[in-house]
């Protein structure tokens, strides 16, 4: 598994392009390559665990998202991680 911390800006750019983004996630939630996802309460950010078999697969789902690189989101952390219970 790995999970993706980010951090938002208040950029206008972010929120236009969020509808897609939450579109996207549905969809590799309902792959399972998703396992759960969503912003912090105070919208700071987001954390997002990802169900994928390798860091190259970990790197292409990052990379299909243009939400990522939209003015506005920071990727914080990218880390692989080793869950103990589930």
């Amino acid at each position: 598994m790995f999970i993706l911390e980010l951090s938002f800006g208040d950029e206008p750019d972010r929120l236009a392009a969020r509808p897609a983004h939450r579109e996207r996630l549905q969809a590799l939630h309902q792959e399972g390559r998703l396992v759960m996802a969503g912003p912090f309460a105070d919208d700071s950010g987001a954390l997002l665990i990802f169900d994928v078999p390798d860091a190259e697969a970990f790197a292409a789902v990052v990379a299909e998202d243009p939400y990522y690189r939209t003015p506005g989101v920071t990727i914080v952390s990218q880390r692989e991680w080793s869950p103990i219970v589930r």
